[in-house]
């Protein structure tokens, strides 16, 4: 079996997985280099995957409902967030921003198909057009839009299956929250020594650190895919 049909499967297996937690299934994926950097310096932009690994990305956006990355990413990268090398829907594309610094010529706000919700902490700023949803939450104790209010909304609109690309302080306070669920790791044959996909999660003790279990891995292409489900300290002890 392809490793594209066993994470299609995987996925399938956990979408009713939420109902009782009232917030989407939440999917870590990106791509990382040997040595775990995702990029040479933060800012900046390193295509890491090959054509495969591509195309495996654009699959699981089309398994998922909505996709969100963070501001940073938009400013570094100006994603589309779309599938194109994969036959199936779009997500809904979702943008961390609590400043609102997305700037209006970016491409999610161009967005044809699916206008792109922009989740901020600021009552109003920015001119966008009508395919920009600004959608205003409470701020976390460091300034950020509060994750598990994002999440219980963004239940309510709809979003079962959430994939989260990025950057590294998204995948980070996805982690630290305990909020991710999944994740789907590609890493490519290459050292960098640049910028970690994952900053400090905080902890000290090696048994309080996320476990990934079961984990399953197999080759696409040049890539080394690795994926399971994340395990939390209260979670291994149950």
């Amino acid at each position: 079996m392809t490793v594209n049909r066993k994470i299609e499967q995987w996925l399938a297996s956990h979408k009713s997985t939420q109902a009782s937690a009232k917030r989407p299934f939440v999917t870590l994926s990106y791509a990382q280099s040997w040595d775990g950097s995702i990029t040479t310096r933060t800012g900046e932009t390193l295509a890491l995957s090959g054509t495969e690994a591509t195309r495996l990305t654009h699959q699981l956006r089309s398994l998922h409902d909505g996709i969100l990355v963070g501001v940073g990413t938009v400013l570094s990268d100006d994603p589309q967030l779309t599938v194109r090398d994969w036959a199936g829907s779009n997500p809904q594309p979702i943008v961390l921003d609590s400043r609102l610094r997305m700037p209006s010529t970016a491409r999610l706000c161009q967005h044809s198909e699916k206008g792109c919700w922009v989740l901020t902490n600021l009552n109003e700023g920015g001119e966008f057009g009508s395919q920009v949803e600004i959608i205003t939450l409470a701020g976390d104790v460091d300034g950020r839009v509060n994750l598990p209010d994002a999440l219980s909304l963004l239940w309510k609109k709809g979003i079962r299956m959430l994939m989260v690309e990025g950057g590294s302080q998204v995948i980070t306070a996805f982690l630290k929250a305990q909020l991710a669920d999944a994740l789907v790791l590609t890493i490519a044959p290459t050292l960098v020594g640049g910028y970690k996909g994952v900053g400090n999660l905080g902890i000290s003790c090696k048994t309080q650190l996320p476990q990934i279990r079961p984990l399953y891995s197999q080759m696409l292409g040049d890539d080394l895919i690795m994926w399971g489900d994340l395990q939390y300290q209260q979670q291994v002890e149950s």
